[in-house]
């Protein structure tokens, strides 16, 4: 699907559609993290798409979407979330349930906060709430900035570093540590760079005491981003928060533990809604 906008660039997002015809199936909006695209939530579709509408966008200036705005000033935090609001509106659905990984989760914590009534669940997925300086020296690899590391290294070179370094556990399959690159690098790095600038700028831990939606974390055990400091700012400042560990020391979860994080996903929703999501 495209959504064409006269005075903001167009916005790509798949849909997976597997619920019965007849029913009202709620949406969920999975939305990938920095420099990514819908393409990494491949594995979730299968898990959710029978109970739910799954819907996947590629942020502005990334996977599908278009490019055609001025990268380094309409890169922002209340751009990302205008364009959420612009999608939730094409749906044409007076609320969705809202599932974001890392940098996606943020957004959503912000959509949360700005437009409750369109949120009926939120679920972070290895989310920080506090960006730090160790998060951007991990991703810099001693260089002055992580655009500095692509540039000097090759954006191969930092992508093999730092999936080895942060993102993935020693014995990931190969397959999947070649895959990620290549999607990764799909993507413009002056893109990549402008929204992890953007992120850094913005504080998302301010829009925590605002969101009335129950909250979900899928948090790493001991991850390079969320470790306890973030999850006891997630604890006290929101009202109503699950926060469950899966069994990793690493940042995606998403990729390396799909079917437990879908499944509690799921779950979560379903009990939200009163929802049946097995079947006999």
């Amino acid at each position: 699907m495209k959504l064409e906008r006269s005075a903001a660039p167009s916005l790509h997002y798949e849909i997976d559609d597997f619920t019965d015809p007849w029913k009202d199936a709620p949406h969920v909006i999975l939305q990938h993290g920095h420099g990514r695209s819908g393409r990494f939530w491949y594995g979730w579709v299968p898990y959710l798409s029978r109970f739910y509408k799954v819907v996947r966008p590629d942020l502005r200036g990334l996977g599908q979407s278009s490019a055609d705005f001025d990268i380094a000033t309409q890169s922002r935090l209340d751009a990302y979330i205008e364009d959420l609001v612009a999608i939730i509106g094409a749906l044409g659905a007076k609320s969705v349930h809202f599932c974001g990984e890392s940098m996606g989760g943020q957004l959503g914590l912000a959509l949360a906060a700005l437009h409750p009534r369109l949120v009926r669940t939120l679920t972070i997925v290895a989310t920080p709430v506090l960006m730090t300086k160790k998060m951007e020296d991990d991703y810099s690899l001693g260089r002055e900035s992580r655009f500095d590391a692509m540039q000097t290294l090759g954006r191969d070179a930092w992508i093999d570093a730092t999936n080895r370094s942060t993102r993935f556990p020693p014995g990931t399959d190969e397959g999947l540590l070649d895959w990620y690159k290549k999607e990764f690098a799909k993507n413009k790095p002056e893109m990549q760079a402008a929204m992890s600038r953007a992120m850094y700028a913005a504080d998302v831990a301010q829009f925590l005491p605002r969101i009335e939606a129950p909250v979900l974390a899928l948090y790493p055990r001991g991850g390079p981003r969320t470790g306890p400091e973030q999850e006891e700012i997630l604890r006290r400042d929101v009202r109503r928060l699950s926060l469950i560990h899966v069994p990793s020391a690493f940042h995606k979860i998403q990729l390396t533990h799909t079917a437990a994080c879908a499944q509690h996903l799921l779950h979560f929703m379903a009990q939200h809604d009163g929802r049946a999501c097995t079947e006999a």
